[in-house]
């Protein structure tokens, strides 16, 4: 497909999965007596309750609607019950479809930190932290974050957590207890990255290997569910300080390249630092099992 297709196809699909998970009851709609052929609401459906014409949503959701009024999408969006997230990602679509537009989001996601950051992380020496980008690939991270996150490291190539996710599986299944959540949540983000720069190569290249390879990210990626980075807890099973749960923050260091310094933070005093501690200290007695430093 060309940028155009691919951008009316990004709209189409997104749009028929928000329609199809809406029931008529929970919209008001009186219940039919006919058996209905589409699951959710149907086209014009969406449309009466948004306020516009059966021909003109027809055209929006095929992605031949070009240039929306704000209005419009909020109708809709409030008819499709988006939330916050869902309903940005619905208005990049939108925009995208615009060739001028398409031309100003692309900027695939940058590989290398700045030295700064380094500086930044190399200084972190009680918190695990990594910078990673809109794609997942791991940049860099200081050593406890290597340490926290080791068998991510142990992949060919530049540490991405969605190929460990969904190709190292049995692992990642190991290292994180909630591998089903942390999954469905990497993939929604992902599919937010998608939307910001569609015509990425090597985000392009990634989604195809886990969809042709991974029949778990096919399934997820198929809900079209979207999820902006936002702190959180993560519990992991770590060989060595045992089951814990980590609250982290996630910080956006550049918009432009989607770098997010990913920073775990444990309130002092708690079971959670003091297993934090625990690693640090078998790191400094196995100074080679936790190196610091960026990925190229």
């Amino acid at each position: 497909m060309n940028e155009k297709e691919t951008a009316r196809a990004a709209v189409r699909e997104f749009l028929t999965t928000r329609r199809a998970r809406v029931t008529p009851a929970e919209v008001g709609l009186p219940a039919q007596s006919t058996r209905r052929r589409v699951k959710g609401l149907r086209r014009e459906e969406v449309a009466l309750l948004a306020g516009v014409s059966p021909e003109y949503y027809v055209r929006l959701e095929r992605g031949q609607a070009t240039g929306p009024s704000a209005g419009v999408v909020d109708a809709v969006a409030e008819v499709l019950r988006l939330d916050d997230d869902e309903r940005a990602h619905l208005g990049r679509l939108l925009a995208a479809l615009t060739p001028t537009v398409r031309r100003r989001s692309r900027g695939p996601a940058k590989n290398l930190v700045s030295p700064n950051i380094q500086v930044l992380l190399d200084s972190m020496d009680h918190l695990p932290a990594v910078v990673f980008n809109g794609r997942f690939d791991i940049l860099a991270a200081n050593t406890l974050g290597r340490a926290l996150l080791g068998p991510m490291f142990d992949l060919p190539g530049r540490p991405n957590s969605a190929r460990f996710l969904f190709l190292d599986e049995p692992r990642a299944r190991d290292l994180f207890p909630e591998w089903d959540r942390i999954a469905a949540d990497t993939v929604a983000m992902l599919r937010i990255e998608a939307g910001r720069h569609p015509d990425d190569p090597d985000l392009t290249e990634l989604i195809g290997q886990l969809a042709t390879r991974s029949t778990e990210f096919r399934t997820r990626w198929a809900t079209n569910d979207v999820r902006a980075h936002r702190a959180g807890t993560k519990t992991f099973r770590h060989p060595l300080i045992g089951e814990v749960t980590l609250p982290y923050e996630n910080l956006r260091l550049d918009a432009a390249s989607s770098q997010v310094l990913n920073v775990y933070t444990p309130q002092p005093g708690t079971p959670e630092a003091d297993a934090i501690r625990l690693l640090a200290s078998w790191n400094a007695d196995n100074p080679a099992a936790g190196t610091r430093g960026r990925f190229s």
